[in-house]
């Protein structure tokens, strides 16, 4: 049986096999026919006659084999079977050094924690049939780190059959939406796989190169928990500042420059004046001097009446 559980089938009988046999049919009647042309017969004279080099004994067979070869790598090309080909040739040099001793005989993992054992084998494309003496390690180690997951990877091989594989995973850091799609990312901006509901508990970055700028900014936060504790995301404006969305939809707007002195500023109205709690949709922070907030449309019809009830009493006082 061979690494996906099928019963091994005889050469003669893959497509492969059947072509092959098609193009050596063909080319034999091709070099039949070209023997019978007179006008071979009559450059094999030519060439042949006492004015004319010798030709070496045996190189019309060899001129026959290499263009029996030659129309066989054409057919594989045009049938598109160079893929089988390489297979084929890799299981044959396979079997062989297997036979002598040299099977894979136990894989030792580290280091994976997301990933199992059967991922980083079909990653690095290790089967039961492939043998350790062929085994290109830095190819293998070039395949484990085109994984997203995986950071680092280093490939022993212990002669005769033994093989070990240590790998450093990333691991999820944050969640960063782009045109509609959020994926989870690590800390240094590697996407590693599309959004799942196991990963909601990560903060969500919006943006063009928020993935890049994620971890330093939420380090940032970290240091004033009213803003990392109510957040919802945080919003790459422009590719320059930040905007935080907190959970109660208050909406902060942070300078380009020195935003954690905002951030200062925004604890201390929130300490003195409960400004979070009120009943605003934006704060905005980008300038140093001043602090500008929008209400929301119900505190907007709020204040629009009651300075209205005001004005009529003041009418009424006065009447």
């Amino acid at each position: 049986m061979d690494g996906r559980r099928r019963l091994a089938e005889p050469v003669t009988d893959t497509v492969f096999a059947r072509s092959i046999a098609g193009v050596l049919s063909a080319s034999g009647r091709v070099l039949s026919v070209i023997g019978r042309t007179r006008l071979v017969r009559a450059m094999r004279a030519r060439l042949t006659g006492p004015d004319r080099y010798h030709i070496p004994s045996g190189a019309g067979i060899v001129t026959a084999v290499a263009f029996v070869l030659a129309a066989i790598a054409f057919g594989a090309v045009r049938g598109g079977h160079l893929p089988e080909i390489a297979a084929q040739a890799r299981d044959m040099r396979d079997g062989v050094a297997n036979s002598l001793g040299f099977r894979i005989t136990s894989v030792a993992l580290s280091g994976a924690h997301r990933l199992t054992r059967e991922d980083i084998l079909g990653i690095a494309g290790i089967t039961e049939r492939t043998s350790l003496l062929f085994l290109d390690a830095s190819d293998v180690r070039s395949r484990l780190k085109a994984n997203p997951w995986i950071a680092e990877a280093t490939v022993l091989k212990l002669y005769p059959g033994r093989l070990h594989i240590a790998v450093t995973e990333r691991e999820a850091f944050a969640l960063w939406q782009k045109s509609g799609a959020v994926t989870v990312i690590s800390a240094d901006g590697t996407e590693l796989e599309p959004y799942r509901a196991d990963f909601a508990g990560l903060p969500l970055v919006v943006g063009v190169g928020a993935q890049l700028r994620a971890r330093e900014f939420l380090a940032l936060l970290t240091g004033y928990p009213l803003v990392r504790d109510g957040l919802r995301a945080a919003v790459l404006v422009a590719e320059r500042r930040w905007n935080v969305v907190l959970r109660n939809a208050i909406e902060v707007q942070l300078p380009e420059a020195d935003p954690e002195q905002a951030l200062k500023l925004l604890v201390k109205l929130d300490r003195d004046d409960k400004l979070l709690s009120r009943d605003i949709t934006a704060i905005d922070l980008r300038l140093a001097d001043r602090v500008t907030v929008r209400l929301s449309d119900e505190a907007i019809s709020a204040r629009a009446a009651a300075q209205k009830d005001l004005k009529a009493k003041k009418k009424g006082g006065s009447a």
